[in-house]
């Protein structure tokens, strides 16, 4: 598939939430909500990942690789900015995120830090690489979600009844996702000692990765629903995990504001074959498109 190749570059954006409704999109606080938590994981994430790629760049050989690290690094740290704003802006309607947000920076800063539960006995000196290369590869699982989930964005009409500027930079940042697919991807590639080692291992990440992504956003969902006084609200926070993956289904096939469980199951499966490259799980054009007519870019100026 040919794909333009475009210089990376964190892109200076302006969201104002101040009018934002909490439920964004009408009448379904089912998504409303579950976007919403997105808020509340990425920017612990998401500066982690800047953090450990930053302590990759040593390893990197290739110029052009490390170049297009580099401007990962800043596209990252500026998604993790707007997202900060989008916890204050949760915070301002009376959500109280801090349980939540401990468990997300326990798993960033504590489990998945240099030093694993800070335990310095459990990462003997010549383990430090190898655990470095780990954390890149669940880099590249979770960029695996965040592209498709960027590809699916692009392709879907169902936020354009929602408000304006919170679908703007949902948009934005999965078009930037677009954008860079392929970069945790090759990293990890580029660090494994071989092509053996580097598919058994991705497949063991994803493993890991998939059932506590889906862990995350449900729970996010439902710490965020569990203070709403809405009907719905009160629902979404008694349900479980599995009956709220059957709620997502649902939702995203009548309304289509979510993608279905079965989309992202079917997309996740692409990432066991052997010839698996995120260059074919998206359409960079397209992302530049919408990154060029995104309202936030072009209130910038």
């Amino acid at each position: 598939m040919s794909q333009p190749r475009v210089e990376l570059k964190a892109r200076k954006v302006k969201f104002d939430l101040s009018d934002s409704p909490v439920h964004w999109l009408p009448g379904d606080v089912f998504s409303s909500h579950l976007i919403n938590g997105i808020h509340l994981l990425l920017p612990a994430g998401e500066l982690w990942f800047c953090r450990v790629y930053n302590k990759a760049l040593p390893h990197i050989s290739d110029p052009q690789l490390k170049e297009e690290v580099k401007g990962f690094i800043r596209q990252e740290g500026a998604h993790a900015q707007a997202h900060r704003h989008g916890e204050a802006w949760l915070r301002e309607h009376g959500y109280n995120v801090d349980d939540y947000l401990g468990r997300v920076n326990w798993l960033f800063e504590t489990l998945l830090n240099d030093m694993p539960l800070n335990k310095s006995w459990l990462m003997p000196k010549q383990m430090e690489k190898q655990w470095l290369i780990m954390r890149v590869g669940i880099v590249a699982a979770i960029e695996h979600f965040t592209g498709l989930l960027g590809d699916w964005c692009l392709n879907s009409n169902g936020w354009d009844s929602g408000d304006a500027v919170v679908a703007d930079l949902f948009r934005w940042h999965l078009a930037e996702e677009v954008e860079h697919r392929t970069v945790a991807f090759d990293l990890y590639e580029h660090l494994c000692a071989n092509n053996a080692s580097f598919y058994l291992s991705r497949q063991a990440i994803m493993a890991l990765v998939f059932p506590l992504f889906i862990y995350f956003i449900t729970e996010s969902a439902r710490s965020l629903a569990g203070q709403d006084s809405h009907a719905d609200g009160k629902r979404i926070a008694r349900s479980s995990v599995l009956r709220l993956l059957f709620e997502l289904e649902k939702v995203g096939r009548k309304k289509d504001n979510v993608p279905t469980f079965s989309f992202l199951v079917e997309r996740t499966l692409r990432w066991l074959s052997p010839r698996f490259h995120p260059i074919t799980e998206g359409n960079t054009q397209q992302a530049l498109d919408y990154i060029d007519r995104s309202p936030a870019a072009q209130a910038i100026g």
